[in-house]
């Protein structure tokens, strides 16, 4: 899923700002300071008078730290850390501020959703679609070279309560080339006839593996919406058709998303689709090439689901890479057993309580069936990948277990993500299965006060246990907190404020704070080079303007990134801390 939350003219006043920075530094607010003393990984860098939380449940707690050409090589207090302070030695006081792991987020898209590829956004508040005529012409003059008009914002019942077919309203806007705006949630496209026309959709053309082409109940007719992998299969038509779109998605990680991962004191991600039809392993080797990663990546291989599997599996092991000592590692694959509960497409034991898309059994669908899922984890796994499965609806949960039980491997570390409707019986498979429950509540859709969103979809029932992280805690499984961004703002703080204060069904601060560092590190392989603070680690750190363990919970989202390093090097300092 993706929310493109951030505005164009952010980003390119970002641009302008960064462009003739090195990245090393982007971010920083500390330009006007002395960088004497700024941590540069090498040498020896002392923080004292701090305090100190490891995430290491044998030694919980420390003064200071010492962090030698990268690597933490003392954890303690203040009065043992003296012995390394030289006179060639970095000290820096925390004047008591709080230090911890740098976060992880092991579910975020961050090439997509800092990309200007998306031309333009339609308010979505509005109700009304025929009111987004304008603001679609105004783009289309806007951008009179673009090949296809890129949009995002519309609501997907709000275009179904409208008088007209969704096709007719944004032909009426544009006509002469082809229109796509994605939903909010990406599970579905609006677009113009033109659109059908280029990508080949007609009256007679079947559903799509894992899509639904939404047609008129009368004429049989596309009626411009396109329902998870139909719409998936569209942009792709379009992103192909637009020039230099690597280059641009390149210098949105480049000039915004990376400056902005530092600035939030996260040090590690999964990229949680990566389209490597459309470019996106392209722009991060380019990034690794030269040298401008300021976080240590694992890529999940998006798995297409229309493709052919001997085809489809022979090119994703040709492309696995696996080198523990680089920031960029290609060892997942992210795929869909289902879709999602808003528009029916979540895989559901009962069916939906009215149906939309006239689905067999109105039970949802399936990108990969559990037969398909079994499959590639049992050919996949053996190469080293680790699966990512997107599992909302409690079938698509229960088919995915199933599946990775019958691959009959103990050798992955694969994870369900989402898990938003999870039938009790599977609970305690997670741990059973070593499978870990990837969960997102940064969304404030996420919080308890929204459950009865769902009622009319699902039933009371099912809707009174949405996202249930401490259920799955309790029955032992590994939990690990990420933003979906740009669904949600990845911004740590607010995941971690809303996963203690979502009774029922909240974590303790020191559980969830396990779950962005230490559970997310094993998840990425990495749990022996970062994710707590210990002897022996790269030192990935970062510097709080508060302590999260003491204060009002209500308050977590307050905080602010002090300094953020990454194998001792400093990737961002906010102004405001002075070494």
């Amino acid at each position: 899923m993706k929310l493109k939350n951030a505005p164009n003219f952010v980003k390119r006043s970002l641009v302008a700002m960064v462009a003739a920075v090195s990245l090393g530094m982007a971010g920083c607010g500390s330009a006007a300071e002395d960088d004497s003393n700024i941590p540069d990984g090498t040498g020896v860098t002392v923080y004292k008078n701090g305090s100190i939380y490891t995430v290491n449940p044998e030694n919980p707690s420390a003064e200071a730290v010492v962090i030698t050409d990268g690597v933490i090589t003392f954890v303690g207090n203040n009065s043992d850390v003296v012995q390394f302070e030289t006179d060639t030695a970095q000290v820096i006081d925390l004047a008591g501020k709080m230090m911890m792991p740098g976060f992880h987020d092991v579910h975020i898209h961050p090439i997509e959703s800092g990309s200007e590829n998306t031309h333009f956004s339609i308010d979505t508040f509005e109700t009304n679609p025929e009111n987004f005529i304008p603001a679609v012409k105004q783009a289309a003059q806007q951008f009179p070279n673009a090949q296809w008009l890129i949009g995002y914002g519309h609501d997907i019942y709000n275009l179904l309560k409208a008088q007209r077919n969704p096709v007719e309203i944004l032909d009426d806007a544009v006509s002469d080339r082809p229109v796509i705006i994605m939903e909010q949630t990406s599970h579905s496209m609006w677009v113009n006839s033109k659109a059908l026309e280029m990508i080949g959709y007609s009256k007679d053309t079947p559903d799509p593996v894992g899509g639904v082409i939404m047609k008129d109940e009368k004429t049989g007719l596309p009626n411009g919406i396109l329902i998870d992998n139909a719409g998936e299969v569209a942009m792709s038509v379009a992103m192909e058709a637009t020039p230099d779109f690597i280059q641009v998605d390149y210098e949105g990680m480049v000039y915004y998303t990376l400056p902005e991962l530092a600035k939030h004191g996260i040090t590690s991600i999964v990229d949680a689709r990566a389209y490597w039809k459309r470019g996106h392993l392209d722009v991060w080797n380019q990034l690794e090439q030269a040298n401008q990663l300021t976080v240590r990546a694992s890529v999940g291989l998006w798995a297409y689901p229309e493709d052919n599997d001997v085809e489809q599996l022979a090119k994703l092991k040709s492309l696995y890479r696996d080198d523990a000592n680089s920031f960029l590692r290609i060892n997942q694959i992210k795929l869909y057993s289902d879709g999602i509960p808003s528009n029916t497409t979540a895989a559901m034991k009962t069916p939906y309580e009215f149906d939309l898309l006239g689905l067999e059994g109105n039970k949802g669908l399936n990108y990969f069936t559990q037969a398909r899922l079994t499959n590639y984890i049992s050919e996949l796994e053996a190469t080293g990948f680790d699966f990512h499965i997107h599992s909302i609806g409690d079938r698509g949960i229960h088919e995915a277990l199933n599946a990775i039980e019958d691959a009959g491997s103990d050798q992955g570390r694969h994870r369900l993500t989402h898990i938003e409707i999870l039938d009790p019986v599977d609970t305690p498979r997670f741990a059973q299965l070593n499978v870990t429950a990837d969960l997102q509540v940064a969304g404030d859709f996420t919080d308890p006060s929204h459950w009865g969103e769902m009622i009319d979809l699902i039933g009371a029932a099912k809707s009174d246990n949405l996202v249930p992280i401490k259920s799955l805690q309790e029955a032992g499984a590994r939990v690990t907190l990420s933003s979906d961004w740009s669904v949600s703002p990845f911004n740590p703080f607010i995941g971690l404020q809303n996963a203690v204060t979502r009774a029922p069904q909240n974590l303790s601060m020191e559980d969830a704070l396990a779950a962005y560092t230490i559970n997310s590190a094993y998840v990425m392989r990495q749990e022996n080079k970062v994710g707590s603070i210990e002897v022996g680690k790269e030192a990935d750190l970062v510097v709080l303007d508060q302590n999260i363990l003491t204060i009002d919970p209500t308050k977590i989202k307050q905080t602010k990134i002090l300094q953020t390093l990454l194998k001792g090097k400093e990737v961002f300092r906010s102004s405001g801390f002075n070494l």
